[in-house]
């Protein structure tokens, strides 16, 4: 990549981020697809993360041969796993843009993560983030018959949940930074799978009559999982961390079409608000990657 002209070297990483953006916009309908064809998206969850361990395994086995399982990479397994489990069932449970938002709270859960394991000293900007990030929230979460603002519906406390497990994915992933990119990539895949298989149990379905169209969706969903895995790391060791942010930020407005157009689910006003808000506060943590 080193040999590319200077247009190119900046503009492919962007263009990297803009189809990880697009596919995690997106990724929630092939799983609600599988659900109404008798599969849980817990199940589903396993299938396609099996996949993307067996794409990883492939196409990292050089990188991974002198690979030491460690406690660190444990934890970020977990984390890392409990996010992309949490994501896909709240996509199939609740509203998708609403869980997005939530979803968006993580710079938030950034900052409380990254004073507790990091000892970041927590600046102006730092708290400036937490306020605006709990405005938002509260704009969105308030419901005047019940006082409080908290989620309405398990989608949006798996949303909100999957946020703070990225969150601590991504702060453990910093704090070891010793470990590879593709070890930690395949450490949360497998945290998914593992995690996944835990649940299982407690979701069964014997109904299984899937096309084979539903099967080759599944290899797709997985394989794409691993590939924009791929595509993100690399992005991000190109760019600065606070344009990789806006950037990816994309995904709220490909996530808020496609469920218009794919789901018929709205937006109201009050969403909106509290949304621009929870943006606002994404963008201001591009100061504290950026050191300002």
């Amino acid at each position: 990549m080193d040999t590319l002209p200077v247009t190119q070297r900046k503009t492919i990483p962007i263009l990297c981020l803009l189809t990880a953006a697009t596919v995690w916009g997106l990724v929630w309908y092939p799983y609600r697809v599988l659900e109404a064809e008798g599969m849980s998206g817990i199940e589903a969850s396993v299938l396609t993360y099996l996949t993307a361990t067996t794409v990883g395994l492939i196409l990292w086995r050089k990188q991974l041969r002198a690979a030491r399982i460690t406690p660190m990479l444990i934890a970020i397994a977990l984390a890392g796993g409990a996010c992309n489990l949490g994501y896909v069932a709240a996509t199939l449970l609740g509203e998708i843009a609403r869980v997005l938002l939530l979803f968006y709270l993580s710079p938030l859960w950034t900052v409380i993560f990254a004073r507790l394991i990091l000892r970041e000293r927590l600046t102006a900007i730092s708290a400036a983030v937490i306020v605006v990030s709990l405005c938002g929230a509260g704009i969105m979460l308030w419901h005047p018959e019940e006082g409080l603002p908290w989620p309405a519906s398990m989608g949006e406390w798996l949303g909100l949940g999957a946020g703070v497990f990225f969150s601590l994915s991504n702060v453990l992933g910093k704090k070891a930074g010793e470990v590879s990119i593709e070890l930690k990539s395949l450490a949360i895949f497998v945290g998914a799978v593992v995690l996944g298989s835990l649940a299982w149990p407690f979701f069964p379905n014997t109904e299984w009559q899937l096309p084979g169209t539903s099967w080759l969706m599944l290899a797709v969903v997985g394989g794409t999982i691993a590939i924009t895995n791929v595509l993100v790391q690399y992005a991000i060791t190109q760019t600065q961390a606070a344009h990789a942010i806006v950037v990816l930020l994309f995904e709220l407005v490909v996530a808020a079409v496609a469920s218009w157009f794919l789901a018929g689910e709205t937006l109201g006003l009050r969403d909106w608000i509290g949304g621009g808000l929870i943006i606002g506060a994404s963008l201001l943590s591009m100061r504290i990657s950026s050191g300002h």
